[in-house]
């Protein structure tokens, strides 16, 4: 049975960084080769369950708080499973009426094309089941086999659709949507348009590690610089490898750091999640940063690659030449082994 993995922490206090921000010299002199024409303004905090932080190069400082403040406020009113009366937590409370606004058809829309391109993989009906094993919002059940079956009874984006209209329609009204695996990196694409429309050249932003980095750090003359984890350190970091993004968004997931204890048996439930069995249980795949145009979709597909096998993720990959991917995985003799699509490999620093 093949599998497929979630990362459901953008909007939980549980949220652990698979990627990070890596800038290299975090203390900038001003002595570039034309730093005087540039400002550097920085924004940062919490947001979406996780921490921001959002680098901005301009001929003048900018202080766009309450600007940024409100995309993750209207963010949150959409998709937060976190927020009772957001448009998501409606609709997975019956709410058949409600209509939906162009960020939550956005991000449907996009869901549904990666659940067709990777079979399945991508699902964002899986809401129920994550509740179930006590990594989302909702109430965590005892489980047994009879329970399982009873909430894959519920599961399958294809159980789903939106009216013209903008109305959610469900085959089953116990069907509960999650969409914290796409959500976070589409936040971070409606913060770069933001960005985008006050003719900003020059930006990074990263929202719980995943990253949009436009333009060139103009300080340092060169490009932006970033980090991915090595997945082997369970506690603490140390950097796998840098490289360097312009015009990019990169995602990535990880099954090694976010699990649940139970506190009787001492057993330990990772947050991968099969659809197919409706149980948690690992994979060969340690971590997935995946990079695209947008982060929404970089977002999206680093979910996917974590349950697909390494010749599908490749395969896909192939037909896909918009994407690009650096895959850690188990070989069959339990070797730490890497994968890398070209144009990555390109963009690796060391």
């Amino acid at each position: 049975m093949k599998l497929i993995l979630y990362n459901m922490m953008v909007f939980s206090k549980f949220r652990i960084k698979v990627l990070y921000l890596f800038l290299l010299g975090t203390v900038i002199a001003s002595c570039g080769l034309d730093s005087g024409t540039y400002v550097k303004s920085t924004h940062f905090g919490g947001a979406l369950g996780t921490s921001y932080s959002i680098t901005i190069l301009y001929p003048e400082e900018l202080n766009l708080e309450m600007e940024i403040d409100s995309v993750f406020r209207v963010i949150n009113h959409s998709m937060s499973t976190y927020l009772p009366d957001s448009d998501i937590s409606k609709i997975n409370q019956g709410d058949s009426i409600i209509v939906v606004d162009k960020m939550f058809r956005d991000v449907f829309e996009l869901s549904k094309e990666v659940y067709s391109n990777t079979n399945g993989y991508f699902d964002p009906t899986v809401g129920a089941l994550v509740n179930a094993w006590g990594f989302g919002p909702g109430k965590q059940l005892v489980l047994d086999s009879t329970k399982v079956d009873s909430i894959l009874q519920f599961v399958g984006f294809d159980k789903v659709r939106l009216t013209e209209e903008g109305r959610v329609i469900k085959n089953d009204s116990r069907i509960f949507f999650d969409f914290n695996a796409i959500a976070k990196g589409y936040a971070i694409d409606r913060l770069a348009e933001l960005l985008d429309q006050k003719d900003i050249e020059n930006y990074l932003i990263e929202v719980g590690g995943e990253i949009i980095a436009k333009g060139e750090n103009k300080l340092k003359q060169k490009s932006w610089i970033v980090g991915i984890d090595d997945p082997q350190i369970e506690e603490g970091r140390r950097l796998k490898l840098t490289l360097q993004l312009r015009d990019n968004a990169m995602a990535s997931s990880g099954n090694y750091r976010k699990f649940r204890v139970d506190s009787i048996t001492g057993k330990k439930y990772v947050h991968t999640i099969d659809p197919k069995t409706g149980y948690t249980r690992d994979a060969n795949i340690l971590a997935v940063s995946v990079i695209a145009k947008n982060c929404a979709k970089a977002d999206a597909y680093a979910t996917a690659f974590m349950a697909m096998e390494l010749s599908e993720s490749i395969k896909l990959l192939d037909s896909h030449k918009e994407l690009d991917a650096y895959i850690i995985y188990i070989d069959e003799i339990g070797e730490v082994t890497e994968f890398m699509t070209p144009e990555f490999k390109k963009l690796v620093v060391y």
